[in-house]
């Protein structure tokens, strides 16, 4: 995944949907939930892409 390379958690295997209204979306690799796609928290917090991404076993 280049750093440029937008990364859609909906796709990756340790991204959920949590019933928290607050904070909707949801990262088991990292272990938190958030308002904002997984992705963008990481980026954000850590100034780099998501190095966790793994393809859903359905999506290969």
């Amino acid at each position: 995944m280049s750093e440029t390379q937008r990364i859609d958690c909906t796709k990756c295997s340790f991204y959920y949907v949590t019933w928290d209204p607050q904070q909707p979306k949801g990262c088991k690799a990292f272990g938190f939930k958030t308002k904002t796609m997984p992705s963008t928290a990481v980026l954000s917090s850590s100034g780099r892409p998501c190095m966790s991404f793994e393809l859903k076993e359905r999506l290969r």
